[in-house]
C-alpha cells in the first residue's frame, strides 16, 4: 500500500539536514514555553513544532526533546519507554518503528542528527 503513510494534505519539506544536535539542545526543544519541539527517531531529529500534539499538554508531548525510538516501536506513551535504544526489539516492533520513520519523514523536516547517536540503522 504505497499511499499508506501519505499525509492528507501535501507537505512541502526542506532537504534533510545532517547537522549535529547535542542531547542538551534536543532536550531544550521540548515544546514548552514557546520552544521548538523536536523528536528524534533512530538518531534523526524531526521538527514537529507545528503539531500541537507535541506541545506542552499534548498527547505526544512525552516524546518532545527526546529520542523516542523505543516508545514509538512499542506504540507506547509511557515515559519509561522514551529511549533511543531499539536494536533489541523483536521484528514486529522494528517494523513498527520503520513505519514511524516513514510517517515522520513524509510530514516533518529533518533538522539534524543526534550528536554521538549509536542507534542509527
Amino acid at each position: 500500500m504505497a499511499g499508506k503513510f501519505e499525509p492528507k494534505v501535501p507537505v512541502q519539506l526542506d532537504p534533510p539536514k545532517d547537522d549535529p544536535i547535542s542531547l542538551e539542545d534536543l532536550a531544550k526543544a521540548n515544546g514548552t514555553e514557546g520552544q521548538k519541539a523536536y523528536v528524534a527517531i533512530k538518531g534523526k531529529v524531526y521538527d514537529v513544532t507545528g503539531n500541537k500534539a507535541y506541545q506542552a499538554g499534548g498527547s505526544y508531548h512525552v516524546f518532545a526533546g527526546k529520542d523516542a525510538s523505543r516508545a514509538l516501536a512499542k506504540t507506547s506513551t509511557n515515559p519509561d519507554d522514551v529511549k533511543p535504544e531499539w536494536q533489541d526489539l523483536d521484528d514486529k516492533e522494528k517494523s513498527t518503528l520503520n513505519d514511524w520513520v516513514t510517517f515522520f519523514s513524509k510530514r516533518y523536516n529533518v533538522v539534524g542528527v543526534v550528536q554521538g547517536a549509536t542507534n542509527l540503522e
